[in-house]
């Protein structure tokens, strides 16, 4: 495979199906209709992919505090990487992880985001999505995969395919205490990754309480892509981002870690590192009011 890159193409893709160290992940799903991300899935996906839950495998149950979509188990996780045939390592070098959805990255960048989390930095996002590939004229299939299908050169098991090793970035996260505590710091900039009108309260179809972090500034996450999921050039995203100091520290949420990580996707295609994730974004500040 060539050189790793965040974003690749339908047309990468498709050149690519039949390569051994390559996993492809669906992320669909419907925050009103948590169901139909696996019935779309089960009526035609990109062959060879596996389908990857937000409410089941992309986060864990909903406690008092945390938010509505809390980070999941990351040892539970870790095993399902690995049964899905994910390493760390191999001759070929980590497994090219490709992540797509139908929501202009909205959930699939939240799995990128938790990959890169845990270390791997072999993972991409496809541009455009499932639509891409579609428009592109290439083909989906019922047909579910399973990690002893015919990329597997061994009879494993398929608790035996992977060989993920997760080395955590801590880092990246910050709790609402740091956020509390590190908000109003000249040198720290919270982005808030929802609607402008939700930011500004003036609305709020989802949580109980309508507002935003104070003091936080709005970039809502649907900007850094096109109306057809394609995101914006490094250009482009470059200027949607000048406002931002280079040495500042940026704390980036929305309602509960989901869109949030879209915005952090675009920050990186732009050239910036990865900043920081408060994962449980307004859905858990707002839990405390």
């Amino acid at each position: 495979m060539e050189k790793n890159t965040p974003l690749i193409t339908a047309s990468w893709l498709a050149q690519h199906l039949e390569d051994p160290n390559l996993v492809i992940l669906d992320t669909r799903f419907s925050l009103a209709d948590p169901q139909q991300g696996q019935t779309e899935y089960q009526q035609g996906h990109i062959p060879g992919a596996y389908y990857l839950d937000l409410n089941k495998d992309l986060s864990s149950s909903i406690q008092a505090h945390g938010g509505r979509h809390p980070l999941p188990d990351w040892n539970t996780l870790v095993t399902k990487l690995n049964q899905l045939g994910i390493r760390s390592s191999s001759a070929d070098g980590p497994t090219q992880v490709v992540i797509y959805d139908d929501s202009r990255f909205a959930f699939a960048a939240r799995l990128w985001w938790m990959l890169r989390y845990l270390g791997h930095e072999q993972v991409a996002l496809l541009d455009g999505g499932i639509q891409a590939w579609k428009s592109a004229g290439y083909a989906l299939t019922t047909d579910a995969p399973t990690a002893t299908t015919a990329k597997q050169t061994t009879e494993q098991t398929a608790e035996q395919t992977g060989d993920f090793h997760p080395t955590p970035q801590p880092d990246w996260l910050v709790d609402i205490e740091t956020v509390r505590q590190r908000k109003d710091l000249p040198e720290v900039t919270v982005i808030d990754s929802r609607s402008p009108e939700r930011w500004r309260g003036e609305v709020e179809p989802i949580d109980p309480v309508a507002g935003s972090v104070p003091g936080s500034i709005n970039s809502f996450w649907k900007n850094v892509s096109t109306e057809d999921g394609q995101l914006k050039s490094a250009d482009e995203l470059s200027k949607h981002w000048a406002q931002l100091k280079p040495d500042d520290e940026i704390i980036v949420y929305c309602g509960s870690g989901v869109t949030a990580c879209v915005n952090l996707f675009s920050l990186v295609m732009a050239g910036h590192p990865m900043h920081k994730l408060y994962p449980g974004g307004w859905s858990d500040w707002c839990s405390y009011l």
